[in-house]
């Protein structure tokens, strides 16, 4: 029998989204944390572009690594409890960042800040498909989406700000502050989990349920999806700063940060990509993020600031269109076919943090080597490979789950 869950309009319906949305915001806000301050990064360190990169590879490394773990234990510990413990443990870890003595240290606190960050993403998607009605999941994923894309606006933005006047070591602590805020706003508003069923221990249930994460040729398509998409955007904003400070713009930290004043368009657009997903199907909604995104990135080619800034747009549009259809596909598309969705959300985000690892690097290295338009053929590339998959689901026949 379907879950009948929270319905629009309810109490509990408004609380579960009110809550998702801020630990999103913290999530998203602490794992870009650093992007604003790469370029006073390298120079506080002497080190270079493509190094300065790390402090948010190995963040998405990390964090892509413990989702493999996260996900399952989360069948075990439940949703609520991984969710609150993984917000307090990134805060204090955030702090830490901010007092780190050496490059060294700060690598290291950066990975173990993705491994922290870690039980959030592992298990919201799960929660939501668990806890409200199914006439509201792909709407309630992309309010979750969209609160992600202002936390990776706001820890930018602050970052950035703060960086310019007091440094980058005040920049850190005070999205670690934030994160604090945020931890406990979610312990307040975040209803228990009312429809969870603890899972039997065992790590070869937990070999089974990845196999069969594994052998659907959909849930393929949309881990590819994930991996390539997330990819491009880390990629693009990686090195924006570095272009944004070289001639003709010369901006400084400050001025430069503002371009992610552009993210709230990804919180738009994954809301009412959500909606019309429901009404008209993911299969529909999910390639015109495609085709945003790809206007976008061509855009960005122009040396005209506003240009540049309106491309950056039309991409973080795009992106929330593509990552918030496909990151809700997945639970309900894993419960269709009678896979775990919670090891299938995990997988999912696995390759969503390995493309942000693997090819935000690589963009150091395109840009040293061809400048933006490297970039921009990086990007294409990747965009390139997620519009082909999301010809692959087009053609993918639905699973319909018979009725208990």
């Amino acid at each position: 029998m379907e879950i009948e869950g929270h319905l629009p309009g309810s109490t509990g319906y408004r609380r579960v989204v009110a809550a998702l949305f801020v630990a999103g915001m913290a999530t998203f806000a602490l794992l870009y944390s650093t992007q604003a301050l790469l370029p006073e990064l390298a120079a506080d360190f002497g080190v270079s572009t493509g190094a300065s990169t790390l402090t948010l590879s190995l963040t998405t490394l990390g964090l892509g690594l413990a989702l493999l773990v996260a996900g399952p234990a989360s069948e075990l510990l439940g949703r609520t409890r991984l969710i609150h413990g993984s917000l307090a443990a990134s805060a204090v870890v955030a702090l830490g960042c901010a007092v780190a003595p050496t490059w060294s240290s700060v690598l290291v606190l950066r990975f173990a800040e993705g491994v922290a960050l870690a039980g959030l993403p592992a298990v919201a998607t799960a929660y939501l498909r668990e806890e409200l009605h199914v006439s509201t999941h792909a709407r309630a994923a992309g309010l979750y989406i969209g609160g992600t894309a202002l936390g990776g606006m706001t820890g930018r933005l602050l970052t950035g700000a703060v960086g310019e006047v007091a440094g980058w070591r005040w920049a850190l602590a005070a999205s670690g502050l934030l994160a604090v805020g945020c931890a406990v706003t979610v312990r307040a508003l975040l209803p228990p989990s009312a429809h969870f069923e603890p899972s039997a221990p065992g790590l070869r249930l937990v070999l089974q349920r990845t196999v069969r994460a594994l052998s659907d040729p959909a849930l393929l398509a949309l881990y590819g999806i994930g991996g390539c998409s997330m990819g491009m955007l880390v990629a693009v904003f990686n090195t924006l700063g570095f272009r944004l400070e070289a001639a003709p713009f010369h901006l400084g930290l400050g001025a430069a940060s503002l371009v992610f004043l552009v993210y709230p368009l990804g919180t738009v657009s994954s809301a009412v990509s959500g909606r019309m997903a429901d009404r008209l199907g993911r299969r529909a909604v999910l390639p015109a993020g495609c085709v945003l995104a790809l206007a976008g990135l061509l855009l960005t080619l122009v040396d005209s600031l506003p240009l540049v800034v309106a491309g950056l747009g039309l991409l973080v549009a795009g992106f929330f269109v593509v990552h918030g259809i496909a990151s809700g596909w997945v639970p309900a598309r894993a419960y269709a076919g009678g896979v775990s969705a919670a090891q299938a959300a995990s997988l999912y985000l696995f390759s969503y943090y390995l493309g942000s690892s693997l090819f935000g690097s690589v963009a150091g290295p395109a840009w040293a080597g061809a400048g933006w338009a490297g970039v921009v053929v990086l990007g294409l590339l990747l965009l390139g490979v997620t519009a082909t998959l999301a010809g692959v689901l087009r053609r993918t026949p639905a699973i319909v789950r018979p009725a208990a």
